[in-house]
């Protein structure tokens, strides 16, 4: 929880060669995985193999992405009931979010959050990516 100032996540997908995708932006509060469903929705992930942390292993987001004719490659969390088999040569290939989000922080004015409103929060992120995706 943050002890005042503005506190917003930013959800993002990369491809298979870390450029971004698709944002949306969520209060700080919420969990990753409640806006994951909604985030896929804005591209077509038919044929896609998604990859995530053990964070985004709700049944919803797998049932979601099967759905769509998607595979995933996501761990179980240690107390899951059943779980599923990984591909964990795969599953390395995470990196690439990570690998953007350390880009995207070389851009003070969208980690330091300056911006009051979210839309103009999140053209600075748009202007960041294409920065990024420029260079």
């Amino acid at each position: 929880m943050s002890r005042g100032g503005r506190n917003t996540k930013i959800h993002t997908l990369v491809d298979g060669l870390g450029n971004p995708l698709a944002f949306m932006l969520s209060s700080g509060a919420d969990h990753d995985s409640t806006h994951a469903v909604s985030l896929l929705q804005q591209i077509n992930i038919e044929e896609s193999n998604i990859l995530g942390d053990k964070a985004y292993g709700a049944k919803a987001i797998r049932e979601y992405t099967t759905s769509q004719d998607a595979s995933y490659t996501i761990p179980p969390k240690e107390n899951c009931d059943t779980p599923w088999p990984v591909d964990w040569y795969t599953y390395k290939e995470r990196h690439l979010i990570e690998c953007f989000f350390q880009k995207l922080k070389w851009f003070r004015r969208i980690f330091t959050r300056y911006d009051k409103l979210d839309s103009s929060f999140l053209a600075f992120v748009y202007i960041g990516a294409i920065s990024i995706l420029l260079k």
